[in-house]
């Protein structure tokens, strides 16, 4: 099945456009909770089966997992097998490299992993992007504009006469089948309304609606013409920093889950 049928579907079984992040931070997470690999596998798997019903997707960062060493990656594969298959597991790891090397992260995350879609840097150009976009069953979500406060800097930074994450959703769309989407945040609302132009049917993910504060309704919007993925992360999954975090993370999620519903398009 193509990814972009695949992601449908989550959404459409899920009846939600919400993307559970998981980011195990150790200073953050309940006091309840060990920090030890095992600890946050525990944390990890209670949070997914707290959300699962009101989520279409979950996205774990790799970075949380990885800082654990080799146990991590253990914890990481677990996490995945957690998800359930009708929905979509995304990988967050900005992968971008040389053609050689993005293969191998591509055969990393697809194959040795198990995941539905991958988040791409797209700074080393189209051949850090082709090795993930060759596999049209599987999603490359292309860093575009993203909601970090400094990311400007860069991304708004002149090629020719537009942006560069203007440039980046062109090439983005040329490029793929249904299975090249966007990342664009909704601290950025203008941009979603732009990238929506550029790219009308691309999977957009959109961070930043949680703790960073953004809207939902340029998001809710872009769900008109195309998937959307809305990710919460800290707002959710560290809801209760008391034993009952699983509980209140499933209240949260389904608080989320409401409001993107009551800011969609009728």
């Amino acid at each position: 099945m193509m990814f972009r049928d695949r992601l449908n579907a989550a959404i459409g079984s899920s009846g939600s456009l919400l993307c559970v992040g998981l980011d195990p931070d150790p200073d953050h997470l309940p006091a309840v909770v060990p920090r030890t690999p095992e600890g946050v596998l525990e944390f990890c798997l209670r949070t997914v089966e707290a959300t699962r019903e009101h989520a279409a997707a979950f996205k774990p960062n790799a970075a949380f997992f990885e800082a654990m060493g080799h146990e991590g990656v253990w914890v990481l594969e677990e996490v995945r097998r957690a998800i359930p298959r009708d929905r979509i597991a995304i990988l967050d790891g900005k992968r971008g490299d040389i053609g050689n090397t993005a293969r191998m992260y591509a055969t990393a995350i697809f194959d040795r992993m198990g995941f539905d879609a991958a988040t791409v840097s797209p700074y080393l150009g189209r051949e850090s992007l082709l090795p993930f976009l060759e596999r049209r069953d599987r999603g490359t979500f292309v860093l575009c504009r993203t909601s970090n406060p400094t990311a400007g800097e860069v991304q708004n930074a002149r090629t020719g006469d537009v942006p560069l994450y203007i440039a980046i959703a062109r090439m983005a769309a040329e490029m793929g089948d249904g299975n090249a989407g966007l990342v664009v945040g909704a601290t950025v609302p203008e941009a979603i309304a732009e990238v929506r132009r550029i790219a009308p049917a691309a999977p957009l993910l959109v961070p930043g609606v949680g703790a960073q504060g953004g809207d939902l309704a340029a998001p809710a919007a872009a769900s008109g013409t195309g998937p959307v993925l809305i990710n919460a992360s800290r707002s959710i999954i560290y809801a209760s920093g008391e034993g009952d975090y699983a509980e209140a993370a499933g209240r949260a999620a389904a608080e989320m889950a409401e409001r993107i519903a009551n800011a969609r398009p009728s």
